[in-house]
């Protein structure tokens, strides 16, 4: 990826997955969010510490897209969900089940994989 076509803060985040490290943003005040965040917008809070990711996660919601966008065309029909991982929720796609075998409240780890059109993103698998 050349440096013009690369987003400092999420494909850092997109890296730190490839390499099991995941991690969240942690303002002064106990917020957590997501790279690239550069100020807290609950508290106006520049200042975070990089904090490890918990393992798992929880699957708060989930839709299944039968038509994408056209870098991911080629993967649908797919899981998207949203999971609770403690102090921060990420979206990511669900790999590793069957479509109508995700469930609300099943847990799950982060990962990183690839569209069928070769862009990274992030991936839920079930435990």
């Amino acid at each position: 990826m050349s440096e013009e076509t690369r987003d400092a803060g999420y494909d850092d985040f997109l890296d730190a997955l490839a390499e099991s490290e995941p991690y969240y943003l942690e303002s002064p005040s106990g917020n957590g969010w997501l790279p690239p965040r550069r100020i807290d917008p609950e508290t106006g809070e520049r200042e975070f510490t990089e904090e490890p990711l918990p393992e798992t996660g929880e699957i708060l919601t989930s839709t299944v897209t039968h038509v994408a966008g056209p870098s991911f065309a080629a993967d649908a029909p797919f899981v998207v969900a949203v999971a609770d991982f403690g102090p921060v929720r990420i979206t990511g796609q669900v790999r590793g089940v069957d479509n109508e075998d995700v469930e609300i409240g099943q847990t799950i780890e982060i990962g990183i994989g690839e569209s069928e059109s070769g862009d990274r993103l992030v991936v839920f698998e079930p435990v």
